[in-house]
C-alpha cells in the first residue's frame, strides 16, 4: 500500500503547487491590468503601484473574474476614460499570458 500513498501524496503536492502557480498568476494578471489602468488615467510610479495593488484586491471579492471586471468598469467611469468592457476582457486575456510567462521565468 506504500505505492499508493505515495504516488496520492504525490498527487496531492502537484495539485497544492499547480493551484498556488495559478493563484500567482492571476495576482500577476490583475497586477498588470492595474498598472495598465493607471496608465489610462494618468497614475505613474507609486499611485500607479497602489492603484495596481487595489485591482489585485478587488479579486479577493468573489470567485472568477467579475469583481476584478467591475472594479476596472466603475474606475473607468469615474476617470472618464474612453475604455469598454470588450477591451478590459481582452486585455484580461493578453496579460494573463504575460503574467505566465513571467511567474514561469521566475520560478526556474
Amino acid at each position: 500500500m506504500s505505492g499508493i500513498d505515495d504516488r496520492r501524496k504525490g498527487m496531492e503536492a502537484k495539485l497544492h503547487q499547480d493551484g498556488e502557480l495559478k493563484f500567482k498568476v492571476n495576482n500577476r494578471r490583475n497586477k498588470l491590468l492595474g498598472l495598465w489602468l493607471a496608465e489610462k488615467f494618468g497614475l505613474a510610479g507609486d499611485e500607479a503601484a497602489e492603484y495596481a495593488k487595489t485591482v489585485v484586491l478587488a479579486d479577493f471579492e468573489e470567485p472568477g473574474d467579475e469583481d476584478v471586471v467591475r472594479k476596472a468598469l466603475a474606475d473607468i467611469k469615474a476617470n472618464n476614460a474612453d475604455i469598454d468592457e470588450a477591451t478590459v476582457r481582452k486585455q484580461l486575456a493578453a496579460l494573463l499570458d504575460v503574467a505566465k510567462d513571467q511567474i514561469f521565468t521566475e520560478t526556474q
